[in-house]
């Protein structure tokens, strides 16, 4: 009988938000299969939001404060981008690995759970054998942190989850609570769990479709600056909801002249036009399912207009393309992404 050589990496990924007892059993599960272990970070450049409180950097120190000192000189980690574009976001992955091993060739081991449909990623890496470590009880990162921006009180919230994650982790958000980042995360979770609230009672899950305007002029593109929430403070492209009585394109415009008083003749906007693209990544809002369609408008070499942010936008302002990297981590939701995918930012 011919007995398999151990591989010498395993690989975990996921979003770790937050660190809880089923991912420490999937790291520690990972370091009994090979030597090392490479944990994948994803949504490691998002702003932070209910959804994604913590950084990259404060995930990882979550998890090496769980991991003894012997584990943690096995484990290397990861930062993966959120690109809501699956054979992409595959790629990355893929390359970050062989980067790390020194070679795209390196037998890896995955480890993971497929416990619902978001798990489904674990299967599209075919040259990756899946190592399932099975349910480790019911323990969800969402149910986790509505405990933590629910509570009456901190107490209350670290309370409600010390049984589902390690004690470093209640200690770590003990000390980030001091950080000024939790009132406004509460604040943000209550209004959308008022709003998710409103459709409560709606026979299915509700689909809302979107507009989104991709403005560029020369080497500058139109940012807005949210006023409300959710993403309240952070970029975004200017852009809403259809309304009844409009088509895509008309909602595109009217959003647009509301939100930064840019407006064109007819005839301008038409020539400007230079592609549209559906964004339909079913996590690409925390406002639930939202379809949006990206209207990319290119002037090319002209005059600046003047604009001023107006209705939903607290700010309006042109800035450099060449500026947006160093952007990422202030943008709404996937809106970067968008931005990435007309004007090639990564």
């Amino acid at each position: 009988m011919t007995i398999e050589p151990q591989p010498p990496w395993a690989a975990c990924i996921g979003r770790f938000q937050l660190f809880h007892d089923a991912q420490l059993a999937l790291v520690r599960q990972a370091l009994e299969l090979a030597p090392r272990c490479a944990v994948l970070v994803g949504s490691a450049f998002q702003a932070r939001s209910p959804r994604n409180p913590f950084t990259y950097r404060e995930r990882v120190e979550t998890i090496r404060l769980a991991l003894s000192d012997d584990e943690r000189r096995r484990v290397d980690f990861l930062a993966i981008r959120d690109t809501f574009d699956q054979k992409r976001w595959v790629a990355q992955v893929q390359a970050a690995m062989a980067k790390l091993t020194g070679s795209d060739r390196t037998r890896v081991v995955l480890v993971g759970h497929r416990k619902d449909p978001t798990g489904e990623y674990l299967h599209d890496f075919p040259g990756w054998p899946l190592h399932d470590i099975g349910s480790r009880g019911e323990i969800h990162g969402k149910a986790l942190r509505a405990a933590l921006f629910s509570g009456d009180s901190l107490d209350a919230s670290l309370a409600a989850i010390a049984g589902q994650v390690p004690a470093s982790t209640l200690a770590f958000i003990r000390s980030w609570a001091q950080l000024p980042f939790l009132a406004k995360l509460r604040e943000e979770w209550a209004e959308l769990a008022q709003e998710h609230d409103k459709w409560a009672c709606a026979p299915y899950p509700p689909v809302f479709v979107t507009v989104d305007a991709v403005v560029r002029i020369a080497d500058q593109v139109l940012l807005i600056r949210r006023g409300r929430a959710p993403g309240k403070g952070l970029l975004a492209m200017p852009g809403g909801f259809i309304e009844q009585r409009e088509t895509a394109y008309q909602s595109a415009v009217r959003e647009l002249q509301e939100e930064t008083g840019f407006e064109l003749f007819p005839q301008e906007m038409e020539h400007a036009l230079k592609a549209v693209r559906v964004f339909d990544h079913p996590d690409r809002s925390q406002r639930g399912r939202v379809i949006t369609h990206a209207f990319h408008f290119d002037f090319g070499q002209r005059m600046l207009p003047e604009i001023a942010g107006s209705d939903d936008a607290a700010e309006a302002r042109w800035v450099p393309i060449a500026e947006l990297p160093s952007l990422e981590e202030q943008f709404h939701d996937d809106h970067f992404h968008i931005l990435d995918a007309f004007l090639s930012i990564t």
